[in-house]
């Protein structure tokens, strides 16, 4: 027996964990607000899930609200490019309201109202920062946020299978970066992106990949003769697998741009509402366009 394998059983023998064991425990342990993670996490998802169920005005109500907050904390995030962000907070109010009154093809009309609105606010306004980047900074956290919610509630709405549609991104979103999580604090040691996300892993990667691909499996499985094909399902899991973590790479990007951390500190142990939803922006924007390629919307 060489000297690593007796080590190892004399601890077993011995009652203690193996080192390998004992590692894993201390990673989760000193991962930082872990408990509170999961607490926010228990809490919230039911309560979104729920607001899902009912969808209409329910959700749409859900995604003012989460989105007000998002938009809040990313204004804060960029105000040294003095974003307009009246005219943000109306935009978004009526890119949201426009989707869910009259379908996707009013949206423009609430991107364009926060253009212009912008423009003619910066024109009034009595500040050195540039209208390119004020304007732009603006605009850019209305697109960002308000079309990932527009297209969450767009998914909702479909005519088919739009309530499990919804349930099956949000649910395989969720499943995905839990994985990734837990699987990069255990065993990752590969850097996905060390500049831009320190604490992202391969290891995370290729785990919250396999979680979301069968998450969105398992969740269409029993409409593959009137939906989706396996195929279909499988296509649409690895869209949300790529696109998911881009989302959370981007607004990483963003925040050491601007220099900060978290983007706030309204959910204890996930930073802010922007923190939590970064990836289901993208993914709801793709799962929606992939849905549409097969002719189900």
């Amino acid at each position: 027996m060489g000297a690593t394998e007796d080590t190892a059983a004399r601890r077993v023998i011995a009652g203690q964990k193996p080192a390998c064991i004992a590692g894993w425990g201390t990673r989760l342990a000193l991962s930082p607000n872990l408990g509170s993670r999961l607490l926010v996490a228990a809490v919230g998802l039911p309560l979104v899930l729920g607001m899902v169920w009912l969808g209409g005005w329910w959700l749409f109500l859900l995604t003012i609200l989460v989105g007000v907050l998002a938009l809040h904390e990313y204004y804060a995030m960029t105000r040294p490019l003095r974003p307009i962000v009246i005219a943000g907070y109306l935009g978004l109010f009526l890119t949201l309201l426009a989707e869910e009154a009259g379908g996707l093809v009013w949206v423009g009309g609430g991107l364009f109202t926060t253009f212009a609105l912008a423009f003619l606010l910066k024109g009034a306004a009595n500040t050195k920062q540039s209208a390119t980047v004020s304007v732009g900074a603006t605009m850019l956290g209305v697109a960002w946020i308000g079309l990932g919610l527009v297209y969450l509630l767009a998914l909702r709405d479909l005519p088919e299978r739009g309530r499990l549609c919804a349930f099956t991104v949000l649910l395989a979103v969720w499943a995905g970066d839990t994985l990734a999580f837990f699987v990069g604090r255990l065993i990752g040691r590969n850097k996905l992106a060390p500049t831009t996300s320190p604490r992202k892993t391969w290891e995370g990667l290729v785990a919250g990949t396999a979680a979301t691909v069968f998450v969105t499996f398992v969740a269409l499985y029993d409409t593959r003769h009137e939906f989706l094909s396996i195929g279909q399902a499988v296509l649409l899991g690895l869209t949300i697998a790529a696109a998911a973590p881009l989302g959370d790479l981007f607004e990483s990007l963003v925040k050491r741009d601007m220099g900060v951390k978290d983007s706030g500190h309204l959910l204890a142990g996930h930073g802010g509402i922007l923190d939590r939803i970064d990836a289901q922006l993208f993914a709801a924007i793709a799962a929606f366009y992939v849905i549409l390629a097969f002719d189900k919307v």
